[in-house]
């Protein structure tokens, strides 16, 4: 009987110094499962919002950098103007590639090369939509950024990706008159999703 308190005593000890060693709180874990709505998404023919699947993911959630990590890229559309108008809506950058060193978008060094995510989040892919073409979304809780006109994917629906992580090709895919990127970066306020300048997040700087 005595030996079977002492064991009691010293399973609670250990416990005690646990909890004191984890800050006493409960552990939390991911919510992964089906939460949420599915929602449309800015006004892109055939492309939704990816349901929620809570934190947990690897990485920095807030989107930052140049999704095509190359020193020399060129914006070829601003933000909020031309076809990014209104930019509640449409608000993006476009985004190319300076191949020959002239200042200026240049289609053949811009056409196939891989675009990277800006933060961690799951994937979700949109083949041939309007007017975005072959169309990526990065989703987290508090972040979500797009990736338009792609050439072709090298991620798939689901999948956990992080910054720095290859997810497609540029392309031309959908209303495009040229090979480039058009990249968005939407913010989690108030429960709705908002859009942003994706200049304000290091668009044109190559990240480490």
């Amino acid at each position: 009987m005595g030996r079977v308190l002492l064991i009691v005593i010293a399973t609670l000890c250990i416990g005690v110094i646990w909890l004191g060693a984890s800050g006493g709180g409960p552990t939390r874990t991911s919510a992964w499962g089906s939460q949420g709505a599915v929602a449309p998404a800015s006004g892109l023919s055939g492309i939704t919002q990816p349901m929620q699947r809570g934190r947990g993911l690897p990485g920095d959630p807030r989107p930052y950098g140049n999704p095509l990590q190359v020193s020399g890229t060129v914006m070829t559309q601003g933000y909020g103007v031309g076809t990014h108008a209104p930019a509640e809506i449409w608000g993006a950058v476009d985004l190319a590639i300076d191949g020959n060193g002239d200042g200026v978008a240049d289609p053949e060094g811009t056409r196939d090369k891989p675009v990277y995510a800006t933060h961690s989040g799951i994937i979700k892919t949109t083949p041939n939509s309007k007017p975005a073409g072959n169309h990526i979304w990065v989703t987290n809780d508090e972040y979500r950024t797009g990736y338009a006109h792609l050439a072709r994917f090298a991620v798939s629906d689901d999948q956990v990706v992080t910054r720095g992580d290859l997810i497609g090709f540029i392309g031309s895919t959908g209303n495009a008159s040229g090979p480039h990127l058009d990249y968005q970066v939407w913010v989690m306020q108030g429960g709705r999703w908002v859009n942003a300048n994706p200049l304000d997040y290091g668009a044109l700087d190559v990240a480490p």
